[in-house]
């Protein structure tokens, strides 16, 4: 029989257990849940519902069980519904009627409530120790190629020159965003929620305070009613899970293309790669396609529990029972995809030279040479013609800006001097970059020091 079954009068279906359970994937929350119950019989002790030796046989007895679960010793049964009660019916079988005070002024809206965020909080920290672990790698990659030239592109066409480390750099920005919005997140779960009953609070001058400071929280929640129904944290978190997601997508793209033979900007190490069945020249990106599919699952894990809490009506509804796959799926998907992502980049290979050649085709420098004319005296409008004139009449040509000659320079306008020859190399094209935040090499070496102050503030 089920705990909570005296007012029926016949047992459940197994149609109804297998439909209506969450023991198949909430076990794993069982150490949190041992821990909350720990601490909140302990509270029970202090405000005088248990006496010292029920605490002991109590606390005792979970631990054996807790001991149990991890060796495999523990069995769990679809009719147990959950991981609460699961633990709960063991805990009577062992010391009998004891084990039922441990109830006593809490329900399992508000108990799953605080394992709910106590696993946010640890899987947060984890997400963010990973997420710096490539934060890391960036800085190094960036750190090797201040002066590795490659293309800069703007819808795929070749656009301007920037380098490889700034690169690198784009995308340290980008996940470093990302830990900060983990790090926003942690703010409102870090506030403890168990102690507040089914939705009304309870009838015992219960210590919520004294469970929060024991289980670490920095806060506990002001209402009952908005406590056991909600789930913002977890919509936070997954939201936060599929920008980091679409990060990731964007560089596994660029990853894809980079390695294509086309380019061939990128080599990636074969522990990463894949190869045919049936063409034996193949090398496919089998990791960076894996990790770019798979924001489908993070991103529509967020949509489908978005749609799930739409229109919810307050307290507690069992819809919100399906959080967990969201939020676990999410996180194992998140955690594997982060760690193999960064031994992939640490991995890869450089066609410094490719990339260098391929900085000369394009006419990247078109923009630079435009304003070689402005600070001549030109206006930029006519700079923009003239040099568009230029890359026109070079395309029919086949020749690229380096090809020409001071002589054919001057036919566009007699503001070119001799300097245009030097002022060509990709060094130049670079460094001539003065604005904050630019390519140039100086400015790319003070990024990086700004982002090694960041990971090692945080």
């Amino acid at each position: 029989m089920k705990l909570w079954s005296g007012r029926f009068n016949k047992s459940t279906s197994s149609l109804m257990d297998q439909f209506n359970n969450s023991i198949t994937f909430d076990y794993i929350l069982y150490k949190y849940d041992i821990l909350g119950s720990i601490v909140h019989v302990k509270m029970l002790y202090e405000i005088g519902l248990v006496n010292n030796g029920e605490k002991n046989k109590i606390i005792d007895a979970l631990g054996i069980i807790k001991n149990e679960i991890e060796n495999d010793e523990f069995e769990f049964k679809i009719e147990d519904e959950d991981i609460h009660m699961a633990i709960e019916k063991e805990l009577i079988k062992k010391i009998g009627n004891v084990g039922k005070k441990l109830h006593t002024a809490r329900s399992r809206n508000d108990q799953i409530a605080l394992d709910m965020k106590l696993y946010t909080k640890d899987k947060i920290i984890e997400i963010q120790n990973v997420i710096k672990v490539l934060l890391k790698t960036l800085i190094e990659l960036s750190e090797e190629n201040i002066s590795t030239f490659m293309p800069g592109y703007t819808h795929l066409q070749g656009a301007q020159i920037i380098t490889l480390g700034f690169y690198f750099q784009c995308y340290f920005q980008k996940f470093k965003r990302d830990y900060e919005r983990f790090d926003d997140i942690l703010d409102r779960v870090d506030v403890m929620p168990l102690g507040v009953g089914a939705l009304a609070g309870v009838n015992y001058e219960t210590d919520r305070f004294f469970i929060a400071n024991k289980l670490g929280f920095k806060n506990i929640t002001e209402n009952a009613l908005d406590t056991v129904s909600d789930r913002d944290y977890i919509l936070e978190y997954l939201n936060a899970a599929s920008i980091m997601f679409i990060h990731l997508s964007r560089f596994c793209e660029e990853i894809i293309i980079y390695s294509s033979q086309e380019y061939n900007f990128f080599k990636l190490d074969d522990a990463y790669s894949t190869g045919s069945s049936i063409m034996p020249q193949k090398k496919n990106p089998d990791v960076a396609e894996l990790i770019r599919g798979k924001s489908g699952e993070v991103i529509s894990n967020l949509f489908g529990f978005f749609t799930t809490m739409k229109g919810l009506p307050l307290a507690y509804n069992k819809d919100m029972q399906e959080d967990k796959k969201y939020l676990f799926g999410t996180t194992k998907v998140v955690l594997d995809s982060l760690e193999i992502f960064n031994n992939l980049i640490k991995s890869t290979k450089i066609n410094k030279e490719v990339m260098k050649n391929a900085c000369l085709n394009g006419y990247l420098q078109a923009t630079d040479i435009a304003d070689y004319l402005v600070k001549g005296g030109m206006e930029f409008r006519e700079a923009h013609k003239i040099i568009g004139n230029m890359v026109s009449n070079l395309e029919k040509e086949n020749k690229i800006f380096q090809d020409m000659t001071i002589e054919e320079f001057k036919k566009y306008s007699e503001i070119f001097e001799e300097d245009i020859i030097e002022y060509l190399k990709l060094e130049n094209s670079v460094n001539m970059k003065k604005s904050y935040g630019s390519t140039s090499f100086d400015s790319v070496i003070k990024m990086i020091e700004n982002s090694k102050k960041f990971t090692n503030e945080n």
